[in-house]
């Protein structure tokens, strides 16, 4: 018997409507709506406070700050990542006309394995973009160490990373910058939005340019950029939400806590390790099937969900090195450990709105 109740895999926090409208009222008096407003403004000092960065630009997507920390940093040649990713990640590298290069993921936490990229490094490689996975982050630190050693830059993926801290230190102040998405479904969302933070304040310029067609005041162009602005509409989202981010990550951790509860000891299911000296944002719930130990896989389980009106996501599947755009455009390497997971996982539904009882029933659903 289907269960009444829809539940998606996410669902967009939501500020009080009134007060979204008390926000927009100022743009309705002003008609100040796109190129940097005062929202924009505020929403920039605002998010430096919260992620505890130096600085932060903004972006219509988080996908077209990705593209535009490539240019701005002037990679070229190589950029060695993981496939185990979002469509983003790697489409921003071919569309800037650079050669991803895949390595593989560790069993654990599914962020990349720093023990294969150094066999990964040729004289074309130009930087690294590691990708923090379900809130779960990569191993700064000896990712950092390879940079240095072989002078690479570093840009992080940190789509679901946003609030996170690595003993007490925000995860937007490693690498040469941070991509954070700013997407409906994300911890914090502007609707659509991106964010790009950096320690070295001469790309804010730069970035600048780049998201308003590479012009320097209304009749200079010394550069080849696009259109990536933040609309004021956006960023007034932004304000709301972010007075409530800490309030919808502790309701989300109470979800996942519950999960925890009730799959932590199901043989032939795997959560995530929990990263030690971590600050989690709780952004996703990630579950591994094993048929055999389990009785049933992942797309049968999903199958189940759905049935009873519950919609889980395959997250992330197929692997980027799987897409057939990019077949026959340059070598694409092998990651067993990527493609075992990416056939296996499964995201069971998670926001800030989901109940305890919520997750009770889907795990019931699952059990039985």
């Amino acid at each position: 018997m289907n269960h009444l109740k829809s539940i998606p895999v996410v669902r967009p926090s939501m500020p009080p409507y009134e007060e979204y409208i008390g926000e927009i009222k100022e743009i309705w008096n002003s008609r100040w709506l796109t190129h940097s407003g005062p929202k924009h403004q505020a929403l920039e000092k605002k998010l430096c406070e919260y992620l505890d960065v130096d600085n932060i630009s903004l972006f219509a997507n988080g996908h077209l700050a990705l593209e535009l920390a490539i240019d701005a940093l002037g990679l070229s040649g190589e950029i060695i990542t993981t496939p185990f990713t979002f469509a983003s990640t790697t489409q921003a590298i071919v569309r800037n006309r650079l050669t991803p290069v895949f390595c593989d993921i560790n069993e654990d936490d599914y962020t990349i394995d720093v023990s294969k990229i150094e066999a990964l490094i040729t004289e074309k490689t130009s930087a690294i973009m590691p990708v923090h996975v379900y809130g779960n982050v990569c191993d700064v630190d000896r990712i950092d160490a390879l940079a240095k050693k072989y002078n690479l830059k570093v840009i992080y993926d940190a789509a679901h990373a946003f609030g996170v801290k690595i003993k007490d230190k925000a995860v937007g102040n490693f690498g040469d910058m941070s991509m954070f998405s700013f997407h409906a479904t994300k911890v914090f969302h502007t609707v659509e939005g991106g964010g790009l933070t950096y320690s070295n304040s001469k790309y804010s310029q730069v970035l600048s340019r780049l998201r308003q067609f590479g012009m320097v005041g209304q009749e200079s162009v010394p550069t080849i950029g696009t259109n990536a602005k933040m609309t004021e509409i956006h960023a007034a989202m932004g304000l709301c939400n972010l007075r409530y981010i800490n309030e919808n990550i502790a309701k989300r951790g109470l979800a996942v806590n519950r999960y925890r509860e009730l799959l932590s000891r199901v043989k032939g299911l795997t959560l995530c390790d929990l990263q030690k000296d971590i600050s989690p944002n709780y952004s996703y719930f990630p579950v591994l099937f094993n048929k055999k130990e389990f009785g049933m896989n992942r797309d049968e389980a999903a199958a189940l969900l759905e049935k009873n009106n519950i919609l889980a996501r395959k997250y992330f599947y197929p692997l980027t090195n799987d897409f057939g755009a990019y077949q026959g455009l340059f070598k694409l390497q092998q990651t067993p450990v990527a493609k075992r997971i990416a056939d296996n996982v499964l995201t069971l539904p998670l926001y800030a709105d989901l109940t305890v009882e919520d997750v009770d029933m889907i795990c019931k659903i699952i059990l039985q």
